[in-house]
């Protein structure tokens, strides 16, 4: 291969590293961006699972609560009817005494127990007399028991439905409370699908735009190859130059040395004065001819 040859084929190969080069940088560019765009969707994947795990725990505190509230109202409507089934049995005690005591106010029973004592207090009477009156007395006292052990359970009754009236508001406020509670846990919940379903997208398209990572430099792989194997060629074809310059340069030095000793022997044959230049050549080249 000639010179000439050596140096076309070294700006041939320029021009294609050169455009190489820009291939590279633009494959570069593409994948720094590529990168970028990878890593933000991570670091955004990253940001929604966390989120994720927050609104998971809120959900489960509030299923707890919810539970807890379950139990409250549970327990209250089994107190009320713990309760409702003890008014029951009183009222029906009432019925009971009712229907044993005599259908005669207490008022009139009192007035007569009342009339019967003043009579023993102020009249004068026989042991007979005294001891009737005694026992009309004891049997109106045990009419007037009957309507006082009415008058307890009525009042047993009135606080038992005060107690179910209490317990029955606070069973509504826990059921109220619980199914406000159930609402705001079915919300976050549904808060939480849509960030998981959010995070899977995410992490999709990173997946994705990492693949694309991948290829872009696998894509960039035989043109990097490319660009290092002419790299070689022309640096080897570079030596080539120089050696061929610096043999060439050599020769014409050889060359330019021979003809100014020839000159300088010429000279000398004709009797002619040297220069101190060509006396020292005429002497190494004697030199260098014994040698």
């Amino acid at each position: 291969m000639t010179k000439q040859e050596r140096a076309n084929q070294v700006a041939a190969i320029d021009l294609r590293l050169l455009v190489l080069e820009q291939q590279l940088d633009a494959g570069k560019s593409e994948e720094r961006r590529l990168v970028e765009k990878r890593n933000r969707l991570n670091d955004d994947f990253r940001r929604s699972r966390h989120e994720t795990q927050a609104i998971r725990e809120e959900r489960d505190r509030l299923n707890e609560e919810v539970q807890t509230l379950k139990i409250l109202r549970d327990e209250t409507r089994s107190k009320t009817s713990a309760i409702l089934e003890e008014l029951k049995t009183v009222n029906e005690k009432i019925n009971e005494l009712g229907d044993k005591t005599p259908k005669r106010r207490p008022g009139e029973l009192q007035r007569e127990i009342d009339e019967i004592e003043w009579k023993i207090q102020t009249t004068s009477l026989d042991i007979a007399e005294e001891a009737r009156f005694i026992k009309e007395v004891k049997q109106i006292e045990t009419q007037l028991q009957g309507y006082r052990r009415i008058e307890k359970q009525k009042k047993k009754a009135i606080e038992l439905k005060t107690s179910l009236s209490a317990l029955r508001a606070q069973a509504d406020n826990f059921h109220q409370e619980l199914n406000a509670i159930a609402q705001k846990s079915q919300e976050t919940h549904a808060r939480m699908t849509a960030k998981i379903s959010e995070s899977k997208k995410i992490k999709a398209e990173a997946d994705s735009l990492h693949l694309v990572c991948l290829q872009t430099k696998e894509k960039m792989r035989p043109i990097s190859n490319e660009y290092w194997q002419l790299s070689e060629q022309r640096r080897r074809l570079l030596e080539e130059l120089k050696t061929e310059r610096e043999s060439e340069q050599e020769g014409k030095q050889k060359e330019l040395k021979e003809r100014l000793v020839s000159e300088a022997r010429n000279k000398l044959q004709q009797g002619k004065e040297l220069t101190w230049g060509e006396f020292q050549l005429l002497n190494e080249e004697d030199s260098e001819t014994q040698n």
